[in-house]
């Protein structure tokens, strides 16, 4: 059975193969680059729960959420509210995102910003670091095991982290197999959309203690944090219910708040 997931990647496969530009001169331009800012570090040094606070105008699941947004005003909020690091979509057929959002939120507030988008191939990699993102999304479902081996090689080669994203023990599986070390796990369905709080558990019960576990989707409010936090999640990523929220510090603060 084919998912939403199929589409999008078909369309960036598609895109990526009129890239014709040299990936080792794109690699040569990252040497020069001042150093990330530790995705991964951030997060391990919150005091209480990570929150990852995502600038995301829309979905294909819940379309419109928010299109007129400012990413630089909207990441300032998140940053007042104790957020550990941003994450910012670049897609912008599904997901109405940009490199300029990105870059509005990297000159905005000094939090580490993951580049939420679909990695397909190399250049992808590389042009996260160029367009100032510190933290690279792998998706395992997207990737066979050779493309998430390279890619996470070459993220760490030219000083990325890489937030690993599974949706079942096999790929958790996958994801210890090349060296993993933050895994986020995505609790929506990818044929459904329904979010599985239980396979959650299950999955982030199965990876390793010094791997960075963090929960994706699904996550409504600070309702959700107790059971996230019990399950062994020491970080969220919320998109959805911050750029709806009337006032996203006080959004990211509860969240904050429901982890003590």
């Amino acid at each position: 059975m084919t998912t939403y997931l199929d589409g999008i990647l078909e369309s960036h496969r598609a895109a990526a193969a009129d890239d014709s530009r040299s990936i080792d001169h794109l690699i040569e331009q990252t040497r020069d680059l001042a150093p990330a800012r530790g995705f991964g570090n951030a997060i391990q040094s919150a005091p209480g729960l990570g929150v990852i606070a995502e600038v995301k105008r829309r979905s294909p699941s819940k379309g419109d959420l928010n299109l007129d947004l400012d990413p630089a005003a909207l990441s300032a909020a998140y940053a007042a509210g104790g957020a550990a690091c941003c994450s910012v979509l670049t897609d912008v057929e599904y997901f109405g995102g940009s490199v300029a959002d990105l870059q509005a939120v990297r000159n905005a507030v000094d939090l580490p910003i993951l580049r939420k988008d679909f990695t397909v191939v190399a250049h992808d990699v590389v042009d996260a670091r160029l367009m100032g993102a510190d933290c690279v999304l792998l998706i395992v479902a997207a990737l066979d095991d050779h493309e998430l081996s390279d890619f996470y090689a070459l993220a760490t080669e030219i000083g990325l982290d890489a937030l690993i994203e599974v949706h079942d023990e096999a790929e958790a599986e996958r994801a210890m197999a090349i060296g993993g070390t933050i895994v986020g796990v995505n609790q929506r369905d990818l044929m459904t959309f329904e979010v599985d709080v239980q396979r959650a558990k299950r999955v982030a019960s199965s990876l390793p203690s010094n791997v960075v576990r963090i929960a994706e989707s699904g996550i409504t409010g600070p309702v959700d944090i107790p059971d996230l936090v019990s399950a062994g999640f020491e970080a969220v990523l919320v998109g959805e219910s911050l750029v709806k929220h009337d006032g996203p510090t006080n959004g990211v603060r509860a969240l904050i708040e429901a982890a003590r």
